[in-house]
């Protein structure tokens, strides 16, 4: 028999909040109109939506489960880019048909990574279309503490974590480039494959990163890399009215993108997405501190760049002059 909309909810969705957080802030979850939710004294809400959308944002094939993980890592991400701690999300599913064994998979890789991160889901809704996930996440954070865009100052340090671009060879191994598809069947297979299908948000560093703005008085930019490094820096700039030079000889190649000639793997570095990764901006007064905090975390960081006053973004080559740098990334609209 085929599963009803209230059956498919109850059967693949529904959870007590409280199974969740031992002092849940969730008051009232799936079940009625609203879900309720109590941020704690002094905190303001930070609340984020993402679309992923079929053939546009993964591909139709891909594995249910870890499909549910990227719906809501990447919702993730974005509270981490702020310095926010989840209170909890919903989800809207658009479906073509109620396939209660996939749906199965996709619900325990969505729901394994809200109990990690203590998120509970907490309401949505579900219609049958083409297929599409949208999730909104909630989260809470100290209004002098949350990570902006529109915070970085001429003399800043610009810092990125972990290993941007593997996602993107990933894809580009997926897309069957001539240059890409040893990547994927070579000792670095699995690696890229879960860069790009199972990001990791950087929540803990994030939030170490807001109570460091917190205790010194100074506002932290930052943002997460969705569309690509340059891409995304770019708007760290027009918000912050800054320019900034970016030095090849910091950007963090990991070894399966050292074995690319450069040009792919800088591009895979600076114009890549769907790394999910923090890009941020402190003091050289704040380096020690920023690498404590990314040790707490248990994140690499890396420091590849200077904001200026000079507008524009630069690269630095290696034994070579500046050069500008296009801020181009992913477009939802491009062709």
């Amino acid at each position: 028999m085929a599963m009803g909309e209230f059956d498919l909810i109850r059967r693949c969705f529904a959870q007590p909040a409280q199974a969740l957080l031992p002092d849940s802030q969730v008051r009232l979850g799936i079940g009625d109109d609203c879900a309720l939710l109590q941020p704690s004294p002094g905190k303001v809400l930070a609340v984020s939506t993402d679309m992923l959308v079929a053939g546009r944002h993964f591909f139709p094939d891909v594995a249910p489960h870890a499909l549910g993980h990227k719906a809501l890592a990447v919702n993730l991400s974005d509270l981490a880019a702020m310095g926010a701690r989840p209170l909890g999300f919903t989800l809207a599913l658009a479906l073509p048909q109620a396939d209660e064994a996939w749906l199965g998979e996709l619900s325990a890789g969505l729901l394994a990574l809200a109990q990690a991160h203590h998120c509970p889901l907490v309401g949505g809704d579900t219609t049958r279309g083409p297929l599409n996930l949208c999730v909104t996440v909630f989260g809470e954070v100290s209004a002098g503490a949350a990570l902006r865009r529109d915070a970085a100052q001429p003399g800043d340090d610009l810092w990125v974590s972990g290993q941007p671009g593997e996602a993107r060879l990933a894809l580009e191994g997926l897309w069957d480039r001539d240059w890409a598809r040893a990547s994927l069947t070579g000792p670095h297979g699995t690696q890229l494959r879960a860069r790009l299908e199972r990001p990791e948000p950087r929540l803990a560093l994030g939030q170490t990163l807001a109570h460091l703005s917190l205790s010194t008085g100074r506002t932290l930019a930052a943002l997460d890399l969705s569309d690509g490094l340059a891409g995304d820096l770019g708007h760290i700039l027009h918000a912050s009215g800054v320019g900034a030079t970016l030095h090849e000889s910091a950007l963090p190649l990991s070894d399966a993108l050292r074995a690319l000639p450069t040009p792919y793997a800088l591009d895979c570095v600076l114009h890549g997405g769907d790394d999910y990764e923090l890009l941020w901006c402190a003091p050289p007064s704040l380096r020690d501190a920023v690498r404590a905090a990314a040790q707490d975390s248990g994140t690499a960081a890396h420091r590849i760049g200077q904001i200026h006053r000079e507008p524009g973004l630069f690269l630095q080559a290696n034994g070579g002059q500046r050069q500008p740098l296009a801020a181009r990334g992913f477009d939802h609209f491009a062709p």
